[in-house]
């Protein structure tokens, strides 16, 4: 309480020195109320310049720090509102940490919060917001040049905790996308370990069955040989089972560690949003195989077969993605192919369930010499209708045919944003005896 008093003294005296004017006061009174009244950043903006001349009759414009070091936008002014996106700041506005006057216009940075806390002459460029910009029909006074500086100083603490709070806000949106993918992605399918943990325990109890019984054999007075080649022949198809387990459970573990690794990077946290590592790959081997040999006995178990194209190793497109979050993607497919695939009836009158795979180049599909690559996953069934097919990868979205089967309605979404990521897009169309889901990916120079 002793240091909050002591602050308070010296705001105090400060005030007196500043010995701002009524019209002064009155403007750093109406911006903090506007600025808790308006709640967006180009709201914030706007309040910024307007307020100055709506008092002071002067023209303010207001440039802010781009992602390009050192380079300023125009953002607003006081006459015409918010500017296009991307406008450049005039050759005149330079990007320092000290106010000067040009051609009638004074210019004043905008501070950030931590740069007034802790300044440091080394990285004051880095810290600096912007500038504000005030033309004014007769030169200004010193102390009206003053009260410029601590009003942009205002403007500076607002935008940088707007920004700390916006940046906050996306990245607690993105931890929670982020737990929905790993629940998706990770948790559901990582309970198959379950699964394969109690077949091996019944296999393991049959095998200690056959020992009880090959003891009992060997206590008999009489050993029928027949019998004990019947035993063996029992023992070599449970080793075998037991193998195939155990290579079943080494290959969903690896699966499991990659979209772990793919969803739990530490870029994701740092700046909020999934972030691509990509590297050259060929995607039928690296990526479709694995997991389609990861889901082919669930295939299998629904009666659903499994076609596969005879193109895609004659003619490889290596492409550069992330291998870990498209194998997510094809993951969500084939997972998708296994509820709801459904038997229909072929153009030669024959049964029909079945997953099928492929991919198509399409010339020119970004642009003139912007190639794109149509991977698809097609399973037999009735048509999607409208509705379903236009909500399809929206977020919480279950079609009609989903009531039986569990699920969060995040898949899709997740596949929409990993394609969206690899500067492509993802989308789906009826076809002939079934439901066609694809991405379409650019094919860049590798």
């Amino acid at each position: 309480m002793e240091e909050i008093n002591k602050r308070i003294a010296q705001k105090k005296a400060d005030y007196v020195r500043y010995n701002f004017s009524k019209v002064q006061n009155d403007i750093l009174k109406t911006f903090f109320d506007l600025a808790q009244e308006y709640s967006t950043l180009e709201d914030f903006y706007q309040i910024s310049v307007a307020v100055l001349q709506e008092f002071m009759g002067v023209e303010a414009r207001l440039y802010l720090a781009n992602d390009t070091p050192h380079e300023l936008e125009f953002i607003c002014d006081s006459s015409h509102g918010l500017q296009a996106p991307g406008v450049k700041a005039p050759e005149h506005i330079i990007l320092c940490d000290k106010m000067y006057a040009i051609d009638g216009a004074f210019v004043v940075p905008i501070i950030s919060k931590m740069m007034q806390s802790a300044p440091e002459p080394s990285k004051a460029k880095e810290l600096l917001q912007g500038m504000l910009e005030v033309e004014a029909p007769q030169a200004l006074t010193s102390q009206e040049q003053f009260f410029l500086c601590k009003f942009a100083n205002r403007i500076g603490f607002n935008l940088y905790n707007r920004r700390i709070s916006i940046q906050n806000i996306k990245h607690l949106k993105f931890i929670n996308t982020l737990v929905m993918d790993i629940e998706h992605n990770v948790i559901i399918p990582n309970m198959y370990f379950k699964h394969l943990f109690n077949r091996i325990r019944a296999k393991i109890r049959d095998v200690e069955d056959l020992e009880k019984k090959m003891r009992d054999m060997k206590n008999a007075i009489r050993m029928d040989r027949s019998s004990c080649e019947n035993i063996i022949t029992k023992v070599s198809v449970l080793h075998q089972d037991l193998i195939d387990y155990h290579q079943e459970m080494l290959r969903h573990h690896n699966n499991c560690s990659l979209f772990l690794e793919s969803l739990f990077r530490r870029d994701h946290f740092e700046k909020g949003h999934l972030v691509l590592h990509s590297k050259k790959c060929f995607v039928e081997k690296e990526i479709i195989l694995p997991q389609l040999e990861h889901f082919t006995r669930r295939l299998e178990g629904q009666g659903i077969t499994i076609e596969r194209p005879t193109d895609m190793s004659a003619e490889q497109i290596p492409l550069r993605v992330d291998i870990g979050l498209l194998s997510q993607v094809y993951a969500n497919y084939f997972s998708n192919a296994v509820k709801y695939a459904e038997v229909i009836i072929d153009h030669a009158g024959r049964p029909r369930k079945a997953l099928a795979y492929g991919r198509k180049a399409l010339p020119d599909y970004f642009g003139v010499g912007l190639p794109g690559v149509k991977f698809n996953v097609f399973t037999t069934g009735p048509h999607l209708d409208s509705e379903d097919a236009a909500a399809l990868y929206t977020e919480g979205f279950r079609g009609k045919n989903s009531v039986r089967q569990a699920g969060t309605g995040h898949g899709l979404t997740f596949v929409s944003q990993v394609v969206e990521m690899h500067g492509g897009e993802a989308g789906y169309e009826a076809t002939e005896e079934g439901n066609n889901f694809f991405f379409i990916l650019p094919v860049d120079e590798i």
